[in-house]
C-alpha cells in the first residue's frame, strides 16, 4: 500500500467557513482523526478515542461565534485542511486543526499553522497563540515544539461522560496547555 503523501498541485487558498461548509468540514475533522480513515495520516486518534470528534452543530457553533473564525484551507477548490482562530484578549486561541490525511506529511500544517498565526495577529493584534493538545499526543506535541510552542504543565480535565468529544479508551486523557509568542 501507497502510503506517501498525495503531491502539491495548485495553490491553497484561505477563507473564513460559511455555514454552508460545515458537513464538509465535519468529514475533514472527523477523517483526520477518528475511525479507519485517520490512520492514513499521522494525527490519528482512533486509540484513544471512538466516536466523534465534532459534529455540524459545533462547526456551525464555531463558524458563528463572536471573536471567531474557522479558517477554511482549499486546493484546487477542494477542502484539505481547516483550523479555529478566537480572539481572547491578549492572545488567540488555536483548535479545531485537520489536515486530509491523504496530504499529511507533506509540510502542509507547517504552512497552514503560518498562516493562522499571521491571520490571528493581522486581526487581532495579539501577542500570543494558545492551544490545547491531549497530554498523551507526545509525537503531535512535539510537532507543535518544533513550531515553536511550548508545553506549560497547565492540564484541564478530558470531558469524560460527554460523548460529543468522543468516547476515550483510556483513564488518563488530559488537555495540556501550548503557548507560542507571536513576534
Amino acid at each position: 500500500m501507497d502510503t506517501a503523501p498525495t503531491p502539491a498541485t495548485g495553490a491553497l487558498t484561505y477563507r473564513d467557513a460559511t455555514d454552508a461548509d460545515a458537513d464538509a468540514l465535519v468529514a475533514l475533522i472527523e477523517s483526520a482523526y477518528r475511525g479507519d480513515s485517520s490512520r492514513a495520516g499521522w494525527t490519528t486518534e482512533a486509540d484513544i478515542l471512538q466516536g466523534q470528534r465534532t459534529d455540524p452543530q459545533g462547526v456551525l457553533d464555531v463558524i458563528k461565534a463572536p471573536d471567531s473564525k474557522l479558517l477554511t484551507v482549499e486546493r484546487d477548490g477542494a477542502v484539505v485542511a481547516c483550523c479555529q482562530l478566537e480572539h481572547r484578549g491578549a492572545h488567540a486561541y488555536f483548535g479545531m486543526f485537520a489536515v486530509s490525511p491523504a496530504l499529511q506529511g507533506a509540510g502542509l500544517g507547517k504552512e497552514i499553522i503560518a498562516e493562522a498565526e499571521r491571520t490571528a495577529r493581522a486581526a487581532w493584534g495579539v501577542t500570543e497563540m494558545h492551544m490545547t493538545v491531549i497530554s498523551v499526543r507526545g509525537e503531535l506535541i512535539a510537532w507543535y515544539e518544533r513550531r515553536g510552542y511550548r508545553r506549560t504543565g497547565q492540564m484541564t480535565p478530558f470531558p469524560y461522560g460527554d460523548e460529543r468529544f468522543g468516547i476515550p479508551q483510556r483513564d488518563d486523557l488530559q488537555f495540556e496547555l501550548l503557548v507560542k509568542p507571536l513576534a
